[in-house]
């Protein structure tokens, strides 16, 4: 009786174990590390590289003042739709689930502690910089990788026109 007890007991204790993370854990999580302003902070960046990306397409070809105003207005427009649609208030809700169906609660406890100590508070500090300094450093790449992107695609349509 006693064996049972125990086995009873240590299933229950793996089942609690496994048992996904509560809603209001995971929202303690995503406050401690900040994935609302995370998101704001890509927000705040996409109008500018939307006109960043918009005048390389340009770049060369001479506009009229109507066309220029009209380009230079769509950036805030896409920028405002996607705020709407993908906003933290719709984006929330599936976060928490994503995590709840991700992770296990004794994990999101275990997170909650590392984003309270001075170690995981000076990770969500520190990690915009980051993602900041690793983002112009792969632009920085991609510039000379690009040339090479391109002579294969030309070396492949080449290769796909002697085939036919």
């Amino acid at each position: 009786m006693r064996r049972l007890i125990a086995i009873v007991t240590l299933f229950a204790a793996a089942a609690a174990y496994a048992a996904p993370p509560s809603q209001e854990s995971v929202e303690q999580l995503l406050a401690a590390t900040r994935a609302e302003a995370t998101i704001d902070a890509m927000f705040s960046s996409l109008e500018p590289m939307m006109r960043q990306s918009m005048q390389q397409a340009t770049q060369g070809k001479p506009l009229s003042a109507q066309q220029q105003r009209v380009l230079d207005a769509v950036p805030p427009r896409f920028a405002a739709i996607i705020r709407q649609e993908l906003g933290w208030q719709k984006m929330k809700p599936l976060y928490v689930q994503i995590y709840q169906e991700t992770f296990e609660q004794q994990e999101v406890d275990g997170m909650l502690a590392f984003y309270a100590s001075p170690a995981g508070q000076a990770f969500v500090n520190k990690m915009p910089v980051v993602m900041q300094k690793s983002m112009a450093l792969s632009q920085q790449m991609m510039k000379s990788v690009l040339p090479r992107m391109q002579q294969a695609m030309k070396e492949a349509l080449a290769q796909a026109k002697a085939a036919n």
